[in-house]
């Protein structure tokens, strides 16, 4: 066991945050912190960092075991560039290298005793550099600039000219590089495009510590996790398994545990009535039986009524008036800054009850073109065409349509004038905004609320096109589902733009791929796009190891099933050579490392022989530059 938490409690004032939470990891664990917004979630982890203390409880944590933590938003303050900064982690290493250098050109002016001492201690301090993979650093930190979204360009740049989410970014770069024993993430996918997410889930199920995760975005935790620990009405439950099966457990255990109270309360209600009916009949038996059966009574261990679920938002998504059947033309559509291509030849057609969602990376033009669609941009070129009785409900990520100044209740009634106050607040209460709540500020609420505010106006437009930034950021788990399912039996259109590959999953019917070159459209959900990029890059691996058959004559056609066995046959050859390039380069690794082994004991066994330590030490050098331009071969090949 690595970490563990025992009945913690935390309070601020009279408001109990948590009551009895209780759970605990071993190495190489992945577990997820589930629950709704103001769980409790994030100060569960900050007591378990040591930032903030306990009311009752312990937390164990192994002797010497490494802990990092990332929160939500965590900024960097510093002077260097991306690249420096991520490098400072391996200041230790650094310091080795620079170490050694130096010694080595101090054997030079070495001879006897003082010659070996140094030697024995150059050998030692070469082991520690070793064994904290002093030779791999770099394509370490290259990886993970890349996987992270980070170009080579941007490496260099200095850390205050990025923003909030890239410093996050270079944060959390420093963190899985840093390699703790435990690793703490709040929100880690947050600032990242699917393609960094994705390395992310890669680097995360390979980790060799344990992990621990607060996440909205199911997807991920479906591909990490095997363990979640929900947190819900201050008390924890644990389950094993992913996020899947924690939601199809914890329906069928709140079903078994309602029909379980209610069966004690009917069998509870049965056994009063009789003991009653025993006592009405006035005779020294019926009153020894009726006590008999109160004594069976008070022993029974009675079950808590299981609590009620939290409050949560109710949305229904309803078009005024149907739309033409063709609802969007874009055609050619362009966008520059400063001379800079964002992205060009941009046309796709969307008809009406589409459910349709954008991705691609970050910067590449997403909201850019939402903003030119709407209006809100002038485009550079082609053509943009709405269809009859398109009427549009725009969703902004940065909730830029809201007004900070505003109560919530105003917001609502500015924008609807004719709406009553009884009205308002019904529509509000539907959106967990109760009694006071509706006179908070716009500027006062959390991202989470904010959405809720967004999402009501929505609704309120009656509109039959939907335009959603990101509507899921910010949003908890069940308030993600409510979502998915107030689409998914929309009548209208919709197109999003979203990250939120679950989501995507849930509700998408095209998806539209955008790039600097245009957009790519594949007809189905997100786990179709997928399949359909992994026969892409399929194919481009076959065409890059597989040499093209030159034939004069044009060949006969192929059945499927053959060109099946044949593709088969074609990506197994394929898997076959790049194993084989794998292991003769570790092979090759192995003969060196036992080249720089023997060259160490070589070096002891010349003793005060200057001449021969020289020659054998400047072989030793050459080994190792070759060793190292060997693991980073490994590692692009892996």
């Amino acid at each position: 066991m690595i970490l563990a938490a025992r009945q913690i409690q935390k309070s601020y004032g009279i408001d109990t945050i948590l009551e009895n939470v209780t759970f605990h990891m071993e190495e190489r664990d992945k577990t997820a912190i589930v629950g709704v917004n103001g769980a409790g979630k994030t100060t569960l982890f900050r007591i378990l960092t040591g930032e903030i203390h306990a009311d009752g409880g312990e937390v164990y944590r192994k002797k010497e075991a490494s802990l990092g933590y990332m929160a939500q938003n965590q900024q960097i303050d510093s002077e260097k560039t991306i690249y420096e900064e991520l490098l400072s982690v391996f200041d230790d290493i650094l310091t080795a290298e620079v170490r050694l250098r130096e010694m080595e050109q101090e054997m030079g002016s070495l001879s006897g005793k003082e010659l070996a001492d140094k030697m024995e201690e150059y050998a030692a301090l070469q082991l520690a550099f070793e064994q904290k993979d002093g030779y791999s650093y770099k394509s370490r930190l290259k990886g993970v600039l890349k996987g992270l979204g980070f170009s080579e360009e941007e490496a260099d740049k200095p850390l205050k000219q990025l923003s909030g989410g890239q410093k996050t970014r270079v944060y959390l770069g420093k963190l899985l590089l840093s390699r703790p024993d435990i690793l703490l993430l709040d929100e880690p996918t947050n600032h990242l495009d699917i393609a960094s997410i994705e390395w992310l889930e890669d680097f995360l199920k390979t980790y060799e510590g344990a992990v621990l995760i607060i996440s909205h975005d199911r997807y991920f935790l479906d591909k990490i996790v095997t363990n979640v620990v929900e947190i819900e009405q201050k008390r924890s439950t644990v389950y094993s398994g992913n996020y899947t099966f924690y939601m199809n457990q914890k329906s069928i255990n709140r079903e078994t545990e309602q029909k379980a109270y209610e069966n004690q309360q009917k069998e509870l209600k049965h056994q009063e009535e009789v003991i009653r009916t025993l006592r009405s009949f006035n005779r020294e038996k019926s009153i020894k039986r009726a006590e008999s059966r109160e004594k069976a009574l008070d022993k029974l261990q009675r079950l808590e009524r299981p609590g009620a679920l939290p409050t949560q938002m109710r949305l229904t998504l309803t078009p005024q008036i149907t739309s033409g059947t063709d609802v969007l033309h874009a055609e050619e559509l362009s966008k520059s800054y400063s001379g800079h291509t964002i992205f060009r030849h941009v046309g796709f057609d969307v008809k009406r009850g589409e459910k349709v969602a954008i991705i691609g990376a970050n910067g590449v033009g997403k909201s850019t073109l939402f903003k030119m669609l709407l209006g809100e941009i002038p485009k550079e070129s082609g053509q943009i065409r709405f269809g009859t009785n398109v009427h549009i409900g725009y969703y902004d990520q940065e909730q830029h349509t809201l007004e900070e100044n505003k109560t919530i209740f105003d917001e609502i009634s500015d924008t609807y004038p004719n709406m009553t106050a009884g009205q308002i607040r019904n529509v509000l209460a539907a959106f967990v905004f109760m009694g006071d709540d509706v006179f908070k500020t716009i500027s006062s609420l959390s991202g989470g609320e904010k959405g809720r505010v967004s999402l009501a106006k929505i609704m309120l437009s009656k509109a039959n096109l939907l335009m959603l930034d990101e509507p899921t950021n910010h949003l908890d788990m069940f308030s993600k589902e409510i979502l998915e399912n107030a689409i998914n039996h929309y009548e209208g259109t919709a197109i999003y733009i979203s990250h939120d590959r679950y989501f995507i999953n849930k509700t998408a019917e095209k998806i539209l791929e955008l790039s600097p070159e245009g957009v790519t459209l594949y007809m189905g959900n997100y786990d179709y796009y997928q399949q359909k990029k992994a026969e892409q890059t399929r194919k481009e691996a076959e065409q890059l190891f597989l040499s093209p058959q030159k034939n004069a004559e044009t060949p006969a056609p192929i059945s499927d099933t053959k060109t099946d066995w044949l593709k088969q046959k074609e990506q197994q050859a394929a898997e076959r050579k790049q194993a084989a390039k794998i292991a003769k380069v570790e092979k090759e690794i192995e003969e060196l490392e036992n080249a720089v082994a023997k060259a160490d004991a070589d070096m002891a066994e010349a003793g005060t022989d200057y001449e021969k330590s020289q020659k054998i030490f400047e072989e030793k050098t050459k080994l190792e530059e070759k060793l190292e331009a060997l693991y980073e071969q490994w590692e692009e090949l892996q």
